[in-house]
């Protein structure tokens, strides 16, 4: 009966997530770089633009235009 058990947890299904983590591991630094491209656009292509967040970016435009410090985000709590 332990063997049973113990031959389970060996053949655990494997998650998409850890099969393609394996699968990137045999690739070159070239290929990999090549996934990373198409991971960014892919990601940057389903972001969404909302009214305010192109507001946002073109007040920031205008403030770098006009010579005003670039304004940063502090971490809630300092």
């Amino acid at each position: 009966m332990l063997e049973v058990l113990i031959g389970a947890i060996n053949h655990a299904p494997v998650s998409k997530v850890e099969q393609m983590e394996t699968e990137l591991r045999k690739l070159s630094q070239a290929e990999l770089c090549q996934i990373r491209a198409w991971l960014d656009d892919l990601i940057e292509d389903e972001l969404e633009f909302t009214p305010e967040f192109e507001a946002s970016i073109q007040r920031a435009e205008r403030d770098r235009s006009d010579g005003k410090p670039a304004r940063v985000r502090e971490p809630e709590g300092k």
